[in-house]
């Protein structure tokens, strides 16, 4: 037999297995020190600041012909760790997920280490099995009782889109095939509040931006229910056809939770689909003690829900979840690729369910959540979340207790908005030169925190507000006493303004 073919060498292993075995481990080593101790270090930088030249510059960022040195590529890893921003930090309240979630995070690296894929048994049987079981739980939190069905997919934004279009294909199986000439012009609604990936949702499957129609929100961040059914009067007497309404529970910038139960009934009032965005607020569910924010959810069609968040899980780890049984998923996503769905296999192929998404290769994420909660059990998930929310009342407290700081309304869930007026400003009257003022107080505390690394917060305006701070509380590893820190900070960066 050759031992080349054409001038490439056959005979042996392209890659020396020791040398890979003893570079993942040095690499381990780094991660370990750097990425996982250092970067929940309380002590240590929440991020090390660089502009974009001067980060080009220090991570030497061209792809060359020739490789580099092993121990040129460790001080890659260590500088792509050193220049990251440490969403594990106990001072990172920036986003909707944070903290070090140790149990997701070995999921996460048995994922990588297996590189398994989700589309059929064969592949991925382990993981197919953990992903049933962990949907059936979080159909069970949702309350259908009868069951439901489910995928997890690439983000909260995906999930979403998976809710139009399944909506549609109820109403209107036909555009399967036939495309949008099948269809009227189909209307929308969700609330001022909603994320933006539902409007994005409708520019992607081409119903249109204009065709969504914005419900207005009262003084609380919440839908208003009366203002829906007179927007699908609206519509309906325009010659549209009105198909969904999403409600949002948890709101990204105020934490908001629309009424479900009341948009539930105007839902089977006009027989639209109910799609329940609660990727944020899903987490409420497994607190006895919080769950009555999604009232009414067992009565949505179908329900978003991102563990990564609240949860802890690692990213990404999101769930979109059905009530249907008459496997609607899989009728309007299925292509039938016979080369990996077919149909005389040797065991039983309703176990692949790489035909309900418009993905093909798919990662296990549920394994990240079903390992953390193995561990943990229901009723530390649960504790989780009523001490993230406890911590948010103890901030919101201490800020209406503080001079200079301002509540933009009371949270209702782990969102706390508020202003921080440095001593200059504190004599002005509220009126159009205060807000114009304040309005500018924000970004210079963000930009001197990011620099100094100190701790990550996120501000923005809202409707008519000037800019205001949000905190989002999520992670155990933040104390009281790191709610002390932020506004102390925050008082010790802005006070000169």
């Amino acid at each position: 037999m050759p031992s080349t073919k054409g001038d490439v060498p056959l005979i042996s292993p392209a890659q020396n297995g020791l040398a890979a075995e003893n570079f993942i481990h040095q690499s381990m080593a780094i991660i370990m020190e750097d990425a996982v101790k250092k970067a929940t270090d309380v002590r240590e930088k929440v991020c090390e600041w660089r502009s974009p030249e001067q980060l080009k510059e220090l991570l030497d960022l061209e792809l060359r012909d020739g490789g580099e040195s092993e121990s040129k590529i460790l001080q890659r890893c260590r500088d792509a760790i050193r220049y990251s921003v440490k969403t594990t930090h106990p001072h990172f309240f920036n986003q909707l997920y944070a903290g070090m979630e140790p149990y997701s995070l070995v999921a996460s690296f048995i994922v990588e280490a297996l590189k398994p894929s989700l589309y059929t048994y064969e592949v991925a049987p382990v993981f197919t099995l953990m992903e049933d079981a962990v949907l059936r739980k979080m159909i069970e939190m949702i309350g259908w009782e009868e069951g439901g069905d489910g995928i997890f997919n690439a983000g909260g934004s995906m999930s979403n889109m998976y809710a139009v279009n399944l909506a549609r294909y109820h109403h209107f199986p036909d555009i399967k095939e036939a495309g949008l000439s099948a269809v009227p012009r189909l209307v929308m609604f969700t609330s001022q509040e909603c994320h933006y990936s539902i409007s994005k949702a409708a520019a992607l499957m081409g119903i249109g931006t204009k065709n969504v129609y914005m419900v207005p929100s009262d003084n609380r961040g919440k839908m208003i229910p009366s203002a829906l059914e007179l927007l699908i009067k609206t519509a309906k007497s325009e010659g549209a056809v009105p198909f969904m309404v999403n409600a949002t529970a948890g709101t990204t910038v105020l934490g908001a939770f629309d009424p479900i139960q009341e948009i539930a009934d105007i839902c089977e009032k006009y027989n639209l689909w109910l799609h329940v965005d609660a990727c944020w607020g899903g987490a409420a569910l497994m607190s006895n003690k919080h769950q009555h924010l999604l009232k009414g959810i067992h009565r949505a069609n179908s329900v978003a829900w991102n563990p990564h968040k609240m949860l802890m899980a690692c990213l990404q780890c999101s769930a979109f979840l059905v009530r249907d049984k008459t496997n609607l998923l899989q009728r309007c996503h299925s292509s039938s690729a016979s080369y990996l769905f077919q149909q005389d296999k040797f065991y039983d192929v309703s176990y692949d369910t790489g035909d309900k998404s418009v993905q093909c290769s798919r990662k296990p994420d549920a394994f990240k959540f079903w390992l953390m909660w193995k561990a943990l059990g229901t009723g530390e998930l649960e504790e989780r979340v009523d001490r993230a929310l406890a911590t948010a009342r103890y901030l919101a407290e201490e800020i209406k207790r503080r001079e200079g700081f301002r509540l933009v309304m009371e949270p209702e869930y782990a969102n706390v908005c508020f202003w921080y007026s440095p001593p200059s400003l504190r004599n002005l009257p509220d009126g159009p030169e205060l807000w114009k003022k304040l309005h500018t107080v924000a970004p210079v505390v963000k930009e001197r925190m990011m620099k100094k690394g100190s701790m990550m917060v996120g501000y923005q305006p809202h409707r008519d507000k000037a800019n205001f701070f949000r905190m989002i509380v999520i992670s155990p590893q933040a104390s009281r006493l790191d709610m002390d820190f932020v506004l102390d900070e925050i008082h010790n960066l802005g006070k000169d303004l």
